[in-house]
């Protein structure tokens, strides 16, 4: 059961609940739809109870007349905010990872809150807004709850996008999608690409026995600044097509040794959004989030865009023209 209406551009899909977490959700979606000129479907994924009690009046051979009140109370709300772009409303049956997941095939993007009803203030990031990280067809924003929220602070780089690259693995989607963000934004974009350190001389190695001695390894040369310049030399080449593609976007390479998870967590606090690829699939088949996407989804102080890659692929998929979609 659902409102349509004749929009043809790729909605912005955004689930709610009638938790708070839904509504801060909400409202990102609607301002994201009215920055691209995109409709909003706001989507309700029916109770196990109602969806029951439809399913058995059905069964008689009569016509369920049961109201969606939490459809109907986000629908006031939103009417009372005013927009500018068309919004229709969605009734979903099934469980909500999939029912969302289809609701958005075809859509511009998915958003969703950190939780919903019913999860623990001490948890992050609930386990639906995971799964969807994992199985979502367009890419996924995942809006933080208040208390981990951080209202950013002034600057010239104040709400920029902030993306996380690998040069290798990163998909050219994930990229254009956050080169294409920035420039709808008028914000700049800082891309933080993280490299390896060598390990010290012994620190792979306890302090011998007195029954074996081995003497220490002799010191390496620190090669860390050669480390450091071919990883900036990788960043430079990977992005360069992209820079061509969106002069306008104001570009901030960031090369730093180690963590690349905990510096977007870090640079979340005064970003508008941090954007990372999903991770590709497993040898078993079975669908993941890299270690890094993880990461940012359950600290990140600002909204996290989780893109997928084309068809499931991971890894450079081509020229940075060949993008699905720009996002927001």
């Amino acid at each position: 059961m659902s409102d349509t209406s004749t929009a043809s551009e790729p909605p912005v899909v955004v689930g709610v609940d009638g938790s708070d977490h839904s509504f801060r959700a909400l409202e990102w979606a609607l301002e994201a739809g009215e920055l691209l000129g995109a409709p909003v479907v706001v989507a309700h994924v029916r109770s196990d109870a109602l969806q029951l009690g439809a399913a058995r009046i059905a069964s008689l051979g009569k016509e369920p007349e049961l109201p969606d009140t939490v459809l109907n109370a986000v629908r006031n709300v939103v009417e009372k905010r005013g927009h500018t772009v068309p919004v229709r409303y969605s009734s979903l049956d099934g469980a909500v990872t999939d029912a969302l997941p289809a609701a958005a095939r075809g859509g511009r993007l998915l958003v969703t809150g950190s939780r919903g009803h019913g999860g623990f203030v001490s948890l992050l990031v609930g386990s639906t807004s995971r799964t969807l990280a994992m199985t979502a067809p367009c890419p996924l924003v995942v809006v933080p709850h208040e208390a981990r929220t951080v209202e950013p602070t002034g600057g010239p780089d104040k709400g920029r996008v902030l993306l996380g690259l690998h040069p290798e693995e990163t998909p050219d989607e994930v990229v254009a999608f956050a080169f294409e963000t920035a420039r709808l934004r008028g914000v700049p974009l800082e891309v933080v690409t993280a490299f390896r350190l060598p390990p010290q001389p012994g620190a792979l190695l306890a302090a011998p026995s007195p029954a074996l001695q081995v003497p220490p390894p002799l010191p390496e040369a620190d090669d860390s600044a050669e480390l450091l310049r071919e990883a900036e030399r990788e960043q430079e080449e990977r992005l360069a097509p992209f820079a061509e593609r969106w002069p306008a976007v104001e570009l901030a390479p960031s090369v730093v040794p180690g963590d690349a998870a905990g510096r977007l967590v870090e640079g979340s606090r005064d970003a508008g959004l941090v954007v990372v690829g999903r991770h590709h699939r497993h040898r078993i088949g079975s669908l993941l989030i890299g270690s890094v996407a993880h990461a940012v989804l359950h600290h990140a102080h600002c909204p996290v865009a989780v893109v997928p890659p084309i068809g499931g692929s991971s890894g450079n998929s081509g020229a940075a023209g060949r993008s699905s979609r720009s996002g927001t």
